[in-house]
């Protein structure tokens, strides 16, 4: 940061007072802004761009007209100036260690995009994988990316409901999948629910299979032949805006959103994440994610600024809690991130990993997905490191990237994200649209950054984006989390204002719960509540109507839980089941989670909701007592 800081004055002529008047700067002069971002980390253009910003506006904006790129350029010229260097480290609780230097993992990338080229895979096909996080799901990415083709990843602990939910809605030309893995040191084998997931994708042609658990099945590609070869890599230039993959993120209703980013956004967006993360070439990064977290996609942005990346797949527990942090001190991780719930289950433990562990390579710590609380921050102080950069962010997969963040030049204040990002106009906003310092509001995004959404798959006409971020402050981004700004610049995030699920990072909607729930004849309907907030522990109950004639007992509980764990994930079963006589809806039929979440949280009943607008009044006043129960 202070580099880049030094370099505007140097190459633009611009000072500063301070890191709020740089922020004004490039959330005011945004053009400047990403054209200095551009020029600072030398972006490779094999076309310049015509137009930084065709007009300012939310949705729509068009970024660097008639630039073109790949977003593996960069990672080419990094493995040209460093072929010898470490780019991967994989620790693997299903397949061990392994590693790859930035030669090995280019010519890999080179041979895997020769053999989907050979499959008649090219720019706009959709390249789907189940993989774990390992190297073979960053060696598939590069090398779809390299053709132009584009890439779209679940984790393997996903329920096939919920990966054929999302998959089926791009049409994918060619599935790459592992078959299993270990879990807790036991095999799970995934195989059936492979067959179940091919059998609903008609459009594709083509399989390729890593096979950890049992036979390469009949017809499929053996992962270990795309590795075959002496390809040369030439990346296919595509326009800035070109999509480079579709990550999903679930509303509240209907099927989860693809959103779709483009190359130049993505790569734009990640190399300046490595300003806020202070990440350059002798960086060792690990954050502990699943593939299916936006913080997979992560990794490939520290790859871009020439970081050593090590990648952990498996149990953060297993064989206890300390597992991860003997990883980082093994491999002198200079830079250790993990979802805030990690931290917490570290704390509650009594582990103390400094007292235990060489953990001096360590200046840096980050954490993200949920709230990180000011204890949680003394605990990392206290038993990681105390002479360690903590630096919690905040951002979504919806926008590849964070709203606030660190910045290795402020001070650490409990409880607290030091800074908002650059280039990213993140206010507080009140629900009548005026901006609030020192208050609680609705996370606000006032100006088009190059990273946002170039639509929803499928999403034609743009409804579905416009009811997502823009129908409660038109042509103004709401991301749906409460935020206040501090009067130094500060933030802190207090959780989801809207229903959206949020368990430990991972974002789910709620009707993805209610398919497997209500999909069983004993349950005619539910409602799902996150109650995920700042300083609390995070607990999510289930409110289910039962079929006339039965009742809630334990059998039907874990009939329920096995439901969830097969369609959607064990890592969205609720912390409670509740029976109740019905779900409050709205004249419309619509459940009414946000002001039943709004209650649980301490709302007045009286004012988070009217009553006049609901289909069944009466509903409510469950749910009333349920909270005074939990006070």
């Amino acid at each position: 940061m202070a580099d880049y800081i030094g370099w505007l004055k140097e190459a633009r002529g611009l000072s500063f007072d301070d890191y709020n008047d740089l922020w004004d700067w490039s959330t005011t002069e945004i053009e400047d802004f990403w054209a200095s971002i551009v020029a600072y980390f030398d972006i490779p253009f094999s076309e310049p761009p015509q137009e930084i910003l065709k007009e300012r506006k939310q949705p729509g904006a068009e970024w660097f007209v008639g630039a073109k790129l790949n977003y593996v350029d960069r990672m080419c010229r990094v493995a040209a100036q460093n072929p010898d260097k470490q780019a991967l480290v994989v620790r693997s609780q299903t397949q061990g260690r392994s590693q790859m230097t930035w030669a090995e993992l280019l010519q890999a990338v080179a041979n895997v995009a020769a053999h989907l080229a050979k499959m008649g895979v090219g720019k706009g096909d959709r390249v789907v994988a189940i993989l774990p996080n390992t190297e073979v799901s960053i060696i598939a990415f590069l090398a779809t990316a390299s053709l132009g083709a584009i890439w779209s990843l679940c984790a393997p602990d996903m329920g096939h409901v919920a990966i054929l939910d999302r998959f089926r809605l791009i049409a994918p030309k060619v599935l790459i999948a592992q078959d299993g893995y270990l879990h807790m040191g036991k095999p799970i084998d995934k195989g059936a629910i492979l067959d179940e997931i091919i059998a609903g994708l008609p459009t594709l042609e083509h399989k390729v299979f890593l096979p950890v658990i049992s036979d390469l099945p009949e017809g499929a590609v053996p992962w270990e032949q795309m590795l075959q070869g002496d390809a040369q890599l030439n990346p296919t230039p595509v326009d800035f805006s070109d999509p480079l993959w579709i990550v999903f993120s679930s509303g509240t209703t209907g099927t989860p959103k693809p959103i779709v980013h483009g190359h130049g956004g993505v790569l734009l967006e990640g190399l300046k994440a490595c300003l806020h993360l202070d990440i350059s070439k002798n960086s060792r990064y690990m954050w502990l994610t699943s593939s299916g977290w936006i913080m997979w996609n992560l990794q490939a942005s520290c790859l871009s600024n020439g970081a050593t990346v090590v990648m952990f797949d498996g149990a953060a527990n297993h064989p206890d809690l300390m597992e991860c942090w003997r990883i980082a001190a093994d491999e002198r991780v200079s830079y250790f991130g993990a979802g805030a719930a990690y931290f917490s289950m570290c704390q509650k433990a009594g582990i103390t990993p400094r007292h235990e562990l060489d953990l001096t390579s360590i200046q840096a710590v980050g954490s993200t997905g949920s709230p990180l609380t000011a204890e949680g921050y003394d605990w990392i102080y206290s038993e990681v490191s105390p002479d360690a950069w903590l630096a919690p962010i905040s951002g979504g997969t919806d926008i590849a990237g964070a709203f606030v963040c660190g910045n290795p030049m402020l001070p650490v204040r409990a409880g607290e994200m030091q800074a908002r990002a650059l280039g990213i106009a993140t206010r507080s906003f009140d629900p009548e649209g005026n901006e609030l310092i020192g208050e609680v509001g609705e996370l606000v995004c006032t100006q088009p950054c190059p990273s946002m959404p170039l639509y929803f798959w499928g999403d034609t006409d743009n409804r579905i984006l416009l009811d997502s971020y823009y129908d409660t402050y038109p042509g103004i981004w709401r991301h749906g989390d409460w935020i206040e700004i501090t009067e130094e610049g500060g933030s802190v995030i207090y959780g989801r204002s809207d229903a959206t699920i949020n368990r430990r990072g991972l974002r789910l909607g709620s009707s993805e719960i209610y398919r497997a729930v209500e999909g069983l004849d004993e349950i005619q309907d539910s409602l799902v509540i996150d109650l995920e907030f700042l300083g609390r522990d995070s607990f999510m109950p289930l409110f289910v109507v039962v079929t006339d004639g039965l009742t809630l007992d334990e059998a039907l509980i874990e009939k329920i839980r096995s439901a969830i764990r097969a369609s959607v994930s064990a890592r969205f079963l609720p912390d409670e089941i509740v029976a109740i006589p019905e779900v409050p809806r709205t004249l419309s039929g619509k459940k009414l989670e946000v002001p039943v979440k709004k209650l649980l949280l301490g709302g007045d009943p009286e004012k988070v909701v009217n009553r006049d607008s609901m289909a069944n009044p009466a509903s409510f006043d469950i749910f009333v007592e349920y909270a005074a129960a939990r006070t």
